[in-house]
């Protein structure tokens, strides 16, 4: 299977507004808009553009030429500059195949090179064993659990937090 990370461009926003109607939200942050609309599309490719390449790296996930998912690398601010924090989402039907795994290796090298960051930070909640596997696979350690951090859809669960140093 061909994975690739396209940069995003205006003509992908039906793929984005595609994989945001349609992404299993379970363990996703709540600020991701639901329904995904036109507008929301437009005001996100609007924030990549001006963030992506300066201080942020944002992709579309691509697997064998068909658009599948988004990933990001995002920088935190003031005395946390130097640390970013890595982002992801995949179709369902896409799980299980590698996808988010290359996808995750691909970006990390893209970010460690074009940003002024020394560690990725990767938050997870604790029963999502594939999302942190996929972290594992690429040499992030797990440093940490902060328990009932996170309240979801009337569910309390652990965060795990995962690094990844330069």
């Amino acid at each position: 299977m061909n994975i690739e990370l396209k940069k995003w461009s205006f003509e992908d926003k039906e793929s984005l507004i595609k994989i945001c109607n349609e992404v299993d939200r379970t363990y996703l942050a709540n600020r991701l808009p639901f329904p995904y609309t036109d507008e929301s599309a437009d005001w996100w490719l609007n924030m990549v553009k001006n963030h992506d390449g300066v201080d942020s790296v944002f992709r579309l996930i691509i697997a064998d030429g068909r658009p599948v998912g988004s990933i990001s690398v995002e920088p935190k601010n003031d005395v946390y500059c130097r640390d970013a924090e890595i982002g992801y989402m995949l179709l369902s039907d896409e799980w299980s195949k590698g996808i988010a795994t290359e996808a995750v290796r691909q970006i990390c090298e893209i970010a460690f090179n074009k940003l002024n960051i020394i560690r990725i930070t990767g938050y997870v909640y604790e029963p999502n064993t594939a999302s942190r596997r996929v972290l594992e696979k690429n040499g992030f350690q797990l440093e940490g659990i902060m328990k009932q951090a996170v309240s979801k859809n009337d569910k309390i669960y652990d965060l795990c937090i995962y690094g990844k140093l330069k």
